[in-house]
């Protein structure tokens, strides 16, 4: 179960559709309207599992996804129009560079025909499409991006690994099961501005040291956000007779250094809510957030029309078994942003107002069914609750038997003193029955008959 894992893991992606991106240009503010759901199936297998003698064992977990048109609310072909990630990126780097190379961008953006928002396919978004900016940016800017071919949003994600993940096995030491030793052979990373930001804590993500209490929190690091998070209890549950505890996120999360001094590390900072990623995705204005802007600053929200936060939709939660630290329900949700504004000297920014505009949001959602849950209902759940009644009927089975020859014993007691009894009626029937014994005891003489006594 934990080389290929038999939960079914469903991506699903939703899109802000930009309704009116010739305004925002002009400064006004940003429509937006969501799409989707675009669901996909994640599949997900360990390789290169390698055992170590401290004991540890490193892997490399896969990811590949298939899309699913059953589940989802349009297709891969459908047009969206979203900010033009690498024209706004590309002009927020030149923004304090000297006025005559703004220029020559303006020129280069022209001749190619880029723009602030573009009109492409969902396909195109996730998987990544022909870009002659993205040409020109690795020939003469080597190194900027991460990309040599295509460029996508999720491009790097499919068929790829999450990097070398080094974890405890537990066989030593059971409360250190998963917990991550080293990621890419690194112990912490060199994204943030704080040793504490770059710490790499807790587990994989996959599981958790068993005997969880309410007291207890989920800490797992995650590549795609490039840090470790932290989940707190909220409350006990039930999911399919299986009883969990239920982890979300805290309010802190993506909270900045002012509301919360120990997330200063990831600034810099704008409003609670947000978290700027910029440092660990190729210095793009990223930002990464709750969909809707969900338990952020009141303005995010304000500054889009067309978004409406709610606990319901976009929070998220994990759902653990307490006892195996084994998630039984989870759905992970997180909104990609980009910080867009206009740029002086590139025309191409027009007098867009300064605004952090969600791109999408997705939600990563599995649940345990079929074989392996009854499997594991069975096991950890139903024969525990069997062991827990037969030890009442054991324990009652064996006071029965106890108290068997206690009542034979009392009984024999009984019959015994209900003989010797007849002999409280008087004095005369003491020497009748004393002298009937004494008869009893002197030997018969030869040729007698004995007769024969009942009681």
């Amino acid at each position: 179960m934990w080389k290929d894992i038999p939960v079914p893991f469903y991506l699903s992606v939703y899109f802000f559709n930009v309704l009116n991106p010739d305004e925002v240009l002009k400064g006004e503010k940003p429509q937006v309207q969501e799409l989707g759901p675009y669901v996909y199936r994640e599949f997900r297998h360990k390789t290169n599992i390698t055992f170590h003698d401290n004991d540890t064992v490193s892997f490399l977990e896969y990811r590949s996804y298939q899309f699913q048109p059953a589940k989802s609310r349009g297709s891969e072909s459908d047009y969206v129009v979203v900010p033009n990630i690498l024209v706004m990126s590309a002009s927020m780097m030149m923004e304090d560079r000297p006025m005559s190379l703004k220029l020559m961008m303006t020129l280069a953006f022209t001749t190619m025909g880029q723009r602030a928002f573009m009109n492409r396919t969902v396909g195109e978004i996730m998987w990544g499409y022909d870009d002659p900016l993205m040409s020109l940016i690795n020939k003469y800017f080597p190194g900027m991006f991460p990309f040599s071919g295509k460029f996508g949003l999720f491009a790097e994600l499919n068929n790829s690994d999450s990097g070398l993940f080094t974890v405890f096995t537990g066989v030593k030491n059971f409360s250190r099961i998963h917990l991550v030793d080293k990621w890419n052979g690194l112990s912490k990373v060199s994204f943030w501005h704080s040793d504490q930001c770059n710490m790499i804590n807790g587990t994989a993500g996959q599981m958790w040291p068993p005997f969880m209490t309410p007291e207890s929190s989920l800490e797992f690091y995650s590549p795609d956000a490039c840090r470790s998070m932290k989940l707190i209890y909220k409350e006990s549950g039930v999911f399919e007779g299986i009883p969990t505890y239920r982890f979300v996120a805290p309010k802190t999360l993506f909270a900045n250094g002012s509301d919360y001094p120990p997330n200063e590390g990831f600034c810099p900072c704008m409003e609670s809510g947000i978290q700027n990623v910029s440092t660990c995705r190729f210095n793009a204005p990223l930002f990464l957030s709750h969909p809707h802007f969900y338990d952020g600053d009141p303005v995010l929200a304000e500054a889009v029309t067309g978004l409406h936060p709610n606990q319901e939709e976009h929070s998220l939660f994990l759902d653990i078994h307490p006892v195996t630290g084994v998630p039984m329900n989870c759905s992970v949700k997180m909104q990609l942003n980009l910080y867009i504004k206009a740029v002086k000297g590139i025309g191409q920014t027009g007098s867009i107002e300064p605004v952090v505009l969600p791109l999408l949001w997705f939600g990563e959602s599995g649940a345990m069914e079929g074989e392996t849950l009854r499997s594991f209902y069975t096991q950890l759940v139903l024969l525990p609750k069997v062991l827990h009644y037969a030890q009442y009927v054991l324990l009652g089975l064996g006071c029965v038997l106890l108290l068997v020859p206690v009542v034979y014993q009392v009984r024999s007691q009984e019959k015994c003193y209900l003989f010797w009894s007849s002999s409280k009626k008087g004095p005369k029937d003491k020497e009748a029955i004393q002298a009937y014994s004494e008869s009893l005891m002197t030997p018969a003489p030869k040729g007698a008959v004995l007769q024969e006594a009942r009681l």
